[in-house]
């Protein structure tokens, strides 16, 4: 595992990642960041909330790609399907683990792992 120091909504956090992920997650947590950027937002007294309502618009947007990606009628189509949907979940999932360390962070409780 591997510390990453973030800065998102003018704050730093330090969070953890897989070794060789460093890159990715700093990119996410600038995804995150200009979403709050477009909301108008900095981190106050709703922290948590803004961080919140910003993953949800990202999660809707990869939502909303992913039901305009081609679907590929051939059989063997499928298989590559698969792989590339347990691709978007792993992803989901570092996602949604930067983002409990985000929140931790905001709450003063240790990092996820």
């Amino acid at each position: 595992m591997s510390d990453v120091k973030l800065t998102v909504g003018e704050r730093s956090y330090t969070v953890s990642c897989a070794d060789g992920q460093e890159q990715h997650v700093e990119h996410l947590a600038g995804m995150v960041d200009a979403k709050l950027k477009a909301m108008g937002g900095n981190l106050t007294a709703n922290e948590a909330k803004n961080l919140l309502f910003a993953a949800l618009m990202l999660a809707d947007e990869v939502d909303e790609a992913g039901k305009k990606a081609p679907v590929e009628a051939a059989p063997a189509a499928a298989n590559t399907d698969a792989g590339q949907g347990d691709a978007i979940a792993a992803r989901l999932e570092r996602l949604a683990t930067a983002f409990e360390n985000a929140a931790s962070a905001l709450e003063g409780g240790p990092a996820a792992s």
